[in-house]
């Protein structure tokens, strides 16, 4: 129909009125781009995206690809509760202002390149999943802060075509103090049994995806996953948009 063939090139005629008017602007530093939802060639440089070779469980990035098999020395020495972890992008100084922005600084506009970038770094992940979950804020923080920044992060991959998500199927059941710079003990009692699943939410037999900011030692997503998986939850995976990276061993 006319009408059908017209919708296209009206929409780039309004794309075309928007950029004159709005330049896109790098969603890091705020210089000019060519497209929206990008980084200019200087912070794209910044960053380090991670990818293989890794540790087959906790994704920790290798230099050397020791086989697609492979446990880093901590998931040796202790098996996670989650089955895998990945993570688009080294947490570093590059990538920090731009992750702390939006985590805190109400700078959301970035969140659909975040959920192109997760979609590349799970691909294995959401491959076969059932649903994402974020996981969730006290209610005391979330009014607060006004958005919990893993929902924003679970509903961008879902735009990018990842997998359904149930924004509310995991909820805080008390409110823990920031994890800060506490060692992995410290980070591990301080978010013990402070999770739960809603009542009345179908878990068991699903494969999970958990979607968070930041992956430092796992505690928090390590005790999402416990709660999941005793409610029979069958895979329970975690991926962040970026993640501290520490020395192999």
């Amino acid at each position: 129909m006319p009408g059908m063939a017209l919708a296209p090139a009206v929409s780039r005629l309004a794309s075309s009125v928007i950029d004159i008017l709005l330049p896109p602007r790098c969603i890091s530093c705020g210089a000019a781009v060519r497209d929206a939802a990008t980084l200019c060639a200087e912070c794209w440089r910044g960053l380090t995206f991670l990818g293989s070779p890794c540790c087959v469980c906790c994704g920790l990035p290798f230099e050397f690809d020791l086989g697609e098999s492979t446990l880093c020395g901590e998931c040796v020495r202790r098996q996670p509760r989650y089955d895998r972890a990945r993570a688009a992008l080294r947490y570093d100084d590059s990538s920090r202002k731009l992750i702390l922005g939006f985590k805190h600084g109400d700078r959301l506009h970035p969140a659909p390149a975040f959920g192109q970038w997760l979609k590349r770094a799970g691909a294995e992940l959401i491959r076969d999943a059932d649903l994402a979950v974020p996981v969730p804020l006290h209610w005391t923080r979330l009014f607060a802060r006004r958005y919990n920044q893993a929902a924003i992060l679970a509903q961008a991959l879902r735009t990018a075509g990842g997998p359904p998500v149930a924004p509310d199927l995991l909820i805080r059941t008390r409110r823990t103090p920031p994890q800060g710079k506490g060692n992995r003990d410290a980070r591990r009692r301080n978010v013990a049994a402070a999770f739960a699943v809603k009542p009345g939410r179908a878990v068991k037999g699903k494969r999970i995806v958990l979607i968070d900011d930041v992956f430092t030692t796992g505690a928090t997503v390590s005790e999402c996953a416990r709660v999941l998986k005793r409610h029979g939850a069958a895979c329970v995976d975690v991926l962040t948009l970026a993640r501290t990276v520490r020395d192999a061993g």
